[in-house]
């Protein structure tokens, strides 16, 4: 079976982002194995920090590198991507070799979809995503899917997701699983 790896955008807990991955994977099931990648600790980007390789970022590299696909669920920061991801890619698209900087990197013809549940700005996030994935060597599949936060979920922290964003998931979790086939 297929390994897909979900990166939630919020790293806080009971994220609205994270509720929806975890609708995402219940359409996998059966499907693709899904895990979702850690990443709070990775520090800020600094070329300093590039050699000798921080553990984290070993770790980091090894789930992406293990990866068949990438679905990212996110948030929309100020009308772009937040900055801890923004941040994770930057580390994630440095080449492997340092030697070589224009060589592979652990993202390197990764397959990858986005998700997004916010209050609005989703045209905007979703063009950052679509000029920067491809930029550093990603494969973008599948319409993205985007949802607004139910009035409710600010109350009790309950995201609602509606069969319309359920049938979009469905859709986008089928272009990722076909696409992963034809690698």
């Amino acid at each position: 079976m297929k390994n897909i790896l979900f990166i939630v955008g919020s790293l806080r807990k009971g994220s609205f982002n994270h509720q929806l991955a975890e609708e995402a994977e219940k359409m996998l099931a059966g499907k693709a194995n899904v895990s979702y990648l850690e990443y709070s600790q990775v520090p800020v980007f600094n070329q300093d920090l590039e050699s000798p390789i921080l553990p984290v970022l070993t770790e980091v590299r090894e789930q992406i590198l293990a990866a068949d696909a990438i679905w990212i669920f996110s948030p929309v920061y100020n009308f772009s991507i937040p900055g801890p991801v923004k941040n994770l890619l930057d580390w994630l698209s440095r080449a492997l070799d340092l030697s070589d900087p224009s060589g592979p990197s652990a993202l390197q013809d990764k397959i990858v979809t986005v998700s997004s549940v916010a209050n609005g700005g989703h045209n905007q996030l979703f063009d950052a995503y679509k000029e920067l994935l491809p930029f550093i060597r990603t494969q973008v599949v599948g319409d993205f899917t985007a949802t607004r936060v139910n009035d409710t979920a600010w109350v009790d922290g309950k995201f609602v997701v509606t069969e319309e964003v359920l049938e979009s998931l469905q859709n986008q979790a089928e272009a990722l699983i076909e696409a992963i086939k034809s690698e």
